[in-house]
């Protein structure tokens, strides 16, 4: 079948949401690709047809808050000074608003795959940017590559940090955080 066929769209589109609802409630690690099926209303055989296994489907699942969240990252204008900028606050509110989810995905029993994949998400989308001269002032002898990683790995870490926290402080004030640290 053709990969524009409503049927199939459809299909991943039950998929991803069943994943989803099952990884936010609970370990992903223990989800199974039956209870994915069960939920998604189709046989296990036919998460395969479109998966190669759970932690794929999963990954697919989450690649749209991927995508939103890597955007953010970039549209912080890093190289001015100034308070902490609305895309910065909007990142951590995007991760907030997702918390079950992201913290199961990101915490100790969480998605090596997710975490390589957000990380690099964040990098290419800081890559852009960084190499047209956005960013922080003092780091011009550092590849725009290379700070790229090193901002990704720091969001990443601060995201699972802050997921961790109990109760978690409020966006804002994490995100000003971060910005002094970027600064």
């Amino acid at each position: 079948m053709p990969g524009d066929d409503p049927r199939i769209r459809r299909t991943r589109a039950l998929l991803r949401s069943a994943a989803l609802e099952l990884a936010a409630a609970r370990d992903p690690d223990s989800v199974t690709v039956a209870e994915i099926a069960q939920l998604a209303g189709v046989n296990r055989a036919t998460v395969y047809v479109h998966y190669r296994d759970r932690d794929d489907l999963v990954l697919d699942a989450m690649e749209a808050a991927i995508k939103e969240l890597a955007a953010e990252a970039a549209r912080c204008p890093y190289r001015e000074p100034g308070p902490v900028p609305a895309p910065l606050v909007a990142l951590f509110e995007h991760v907030g608003e997702r918390a079950p989810l992201y913290r199961r995905m990101l915490g100790p029993s969480g998605s090596a795959r997710f975490c390589a994949r957000l990380r690099e998400a964040l990098a290419a989308e800081l890559s852009g940017p960084f190499a047209a001269g956005s960013r922080p002032p003092g780091h011009d002898e550092v590849p725009p590559e290379i700070h790229a990683h090193h901002v990704a790995g720091a969001l990443v870490g601060l995201f699972t940090y802050w997921l961790g926290e109990r109760p978690p402080r409020p966006a804002e004030e994490i995100a000003a955080m971060a910005w002094n640290l970027i600064r």
